[in-house]
């Protein structure tokens, strides 16, 4: 039975999450719908490298599916966007061995959430809009506490008594592009809810509402706050899923750029500008 890994991407607005869960709509059970159709109806398994939770987004999510019969890749990808929903879309499709698993041969994961510093009619479900202003230098200050080993049970729901909520982040970075601040956080897995508490932490920070030691302070105790400060779906993308041998995560960048409001005053001027300059007409420069 040929194995194919399946990239894709997706808008999760009006999903309940990627897990197929029954009454609701998911990201998966469309994949799974979707297959279903271009095979007919044969059963099969499919596997996703994690879940998202509901409302957020993909930039480079990764599945696998067995199929009873080979295809060529690039034919099942078009058969496959051809029953998809518009805001689902398969990338690419791989052959790979039997040995490999979406989720338990994935080698780390980043997500990438947006803040936005201005209010956006066009991105409005891409980011959270935030209308204070924000130390971004702070902001990136604090983010590095992040890095390494550490407990992160105030960052869940999970009891501690029923599994391990320490967690190896690779990276947790703070960037700014446009009117756009961008938080990236890579680890080998993450908690439930986990990274939209850390954005929500970081934004209090960003506001001057908590300090630097506060977030120690969360490393090291247990505390509640940052469950009042999760930050909403809206703005959390799953950026991509990496394996052995494979390149790690790009530099940052916006998933959905959101032009800076002066930015963009500046272009429309600079645009207008030469008509200004031209003379009236009938009359020689």
């Amino acid at each position: 039975m040929p194995r194919y890994k399946l990239t894709l991407e997706y808008t999760g607005t009006k999903y309940s999450g990627w897990q197929i869960q029954k009454n609701a709509r998911t990201v998966q059970g469309e994949l799974h719908r979707a297959i279903s159709v271009v095979i007919d109806g044969t059963p099969i398994e499919l596997y996703g490298s994690g879940r998202t939770d509901a409302g957020v987004h993909a930039l480079g999510q990764v599945a696998h599916v067995e199929l009873q019969a080979s295809m060529p890749p690039e034919v099942l990808r078009m058969k496959l966007n051809d029953e998809l929903p518009s805001d689902v879309h398969v990338l690419a499709v791989q052959p790979v061995g039997r040995r490999f698993h979406a989720r338990h041969g994935a080698v780390a994961r980043s997500y990438l959430y947006q803040i936005s510093r201005r209010r956006t009619a066009l991105a409005k479900p891409f980011v959270w809009w935030i209308k204070d202003e924000l130390d971004v230098p702070r902001m990136a200050q604090a983010a590095a506490l992040f890095r390494g080993m550490h407990d992160f049970q105030s960052f869940t729901d999970l009891d501690p008594e029923e599994g391990s909520t320490r967690v190896l982040l690779e990276g947790c970075e703070v960037a700014e592009e446009g009117a756009l601040v961008l938080v990236r956080v890579v680890g080998s897995h993450f908690l439930w809810k986990m990274v939209r508490r850390l954005v929500g932490v970081l934004a209090g920070v960003g506001r001057g509402t908590l300090g630097i030691a506060d977030v120690a302070l969360f490393l090291n105790a247990r505390s509640g706050v940052p469950a009042q400060l999760t930050a909403p779906p809206s703005g959390l993308f799953l950026e991509g899923v990496y394996y052995e041998g494979e390149p790690g995560p790009p530099p940052v960048r916006a998933a959905v750029p959101v032009p800076s409001f002066i930015a963009a005053k500046v272009s429309m001027a600079s645009a207008v500008e030469p008509a200004h300059r031209r003379p009236p007409r009938g009359r020689r420069p």
